[in-house]
């Protein structure tokens, strides 16, 4: 399976799921389900459905397979480990299982952030992964295969964007305030600007 076949494959389960739960950015979910399995390449994901890495934790209760993984503890300083990792019975319920994982109070916050660019951050600091370049590996896949697409925010953002850039919106503390008062998000837009400019 190559790259964009993982990535089609997997987007109707994270698109699905997303809708449902009430999350805004299916385009980092998807990034990171490809980096965490390899593109589904990895023993976890082509084997036992687990796309994301999920540990079993304290309160897991089905079933579980002790592989070896990598952490980072402390920054630059890589340690072998092994550990047990959940384990499921198909794409659709390991999909639905990373779901279950962030539907939790450590979590929560994932559903306030403004862009995907602030999912990807805010998941790495509530704990959910140990490395130090997490955020820009993620981030990196997610503009490489122009994920940002799918979210369904996306065509009006991009609008906007294109907007903003060619001056309809202001500048400064203006732009800020009409983009408000018109119930945009200021950094979202702007995420989207930057993204335009740099030809995404």
């Amino acid at each position: 399976m190559t790259n964009i076949e993982f990535i089609e494959m997997i987007k109707p389960y994270i698109i699905d799921q997303t809708v449902k739960r009430g999350y805004k950015y299916p385009s980092a979910i998807i990034a990171i389900a490809c980096n965490e399995s390899n593109y589904g390449r990895s023993l976890l994901a082509s084997k036992y459905y687990n796309y994301f890495g999920m540990k079993c934790g304290n309160s897991w209760k089905g079933a579980s397979i002790n592989l070896k993984t990598k952490e980072e503890y402390q920054p630059g300083i890589v340690t072998n480990i092994r550990d047990n990792f959940r384990v499921y019975s198909n794409t659709s319920i390991g999909v639905e299982g990373f779901f279950n994982f962030i539907d939790t109070i450590r979590y929560q916050n994932l559903k306030d952030v403004t862009s995907p660019l602030s999912f990807i951050r805010t998941i790495k600091n509530d704990g959910y992964a140990t490395d130090s370049n997490y955020v820009d590996k993620v981030y990196n896949i997610l503009c490489k295969y122009n994920l940002h697409s799918i979210d369904p925010t996306y065509d009006k953002i991009t609008e906007v964007a294109k907007e903003v850039i060619a001056g309809k919106w202001g500048n400064g503390s203006i732009r800020k305030k009409r983009l408000f008062q018109a119930g945009y998000n200021y950094n979202e837009v702007q995420n989207r600007v930057n993204i335009l400019l740099k030809g995404g």
